[in-house]
């Protein structure tokens, strides 16, 4: 009897398994494939830069490897850019894209460098960030694909946003 069921269980398994089979599989489509590119409020193309992780490995240092390329994040109130006043641009760490401008940066005594707008929504992806236990919006460069940090809807006016940044993902051009 005990040999029927394993039988019938395996031939059951087998015709389910070709039932899926059947369905061809969808390549995964990365949001930053290499031919996928943007064009930006001013007219600019955004390509999308590509890199192995053994050259994003000499590029960064280990902390900003571990933000921009691995998800992490720095310690709130150690990063450079937390509590910079200097009026000036901000741009990826990783690729170079401007991100945020010092006339949106703004103190949201988190330990993060926070604005309330990029300069370009284009120059910046949200993705849904469900990471330890939390619903959140994670913020990534829209060239190299980088992780920036979060977004969260308790910022200042006018937009009411508060994109909190790691420092480490970010360079800073004074003007």
């Amino acid at each position: 009897m005990h040999r029927y069921i394993l039988i019938t269980a395996m031939l059951l398994g087998f015709s389910m398994q070709a039932c899926l089979q059947s369905t061809p599989k969808q390549p995964e489509v990365k949001a930053n494939a290499s031919n996928d590119s943007v064009v930006d409020e001013s007219g600019q193309t955004i390509a999308h830069v590509v890199k192995s992780d053994a050259e994003w490995k000499a590029q960064l240092d280990p902390l900003a490897y571990n933000v921009l390329r691995e998800k992490g994040t720095e310690r709130a109130f150690s990063g450079k850019y937390h509590d910079n006043k200097k009026t000036g641009t901000y741009s990826c760490a990783g690729c170079g894209l401007t991100l945020f401008s010092s006339e949106t940066k703004f103190d949201s005594g988190t330990g993060w460098p926070s604005f309330y707008a990029p300069i370009d929504k284009t120059h910046v992806e949200e993705d849904e960030d469900v990471s330890y236990g939390m619903k959140r919006v994670e913020v990534l460069c829209r060239r190299c694909g980088g992780h920036l940090g979060h977004v969260f809807d308790d910022g200042p006016r006018p937009t009411g946003l508060r994109y909190c940044m790691n420092s480490v993902s970010l360079a800073f051009q004074p003007k």
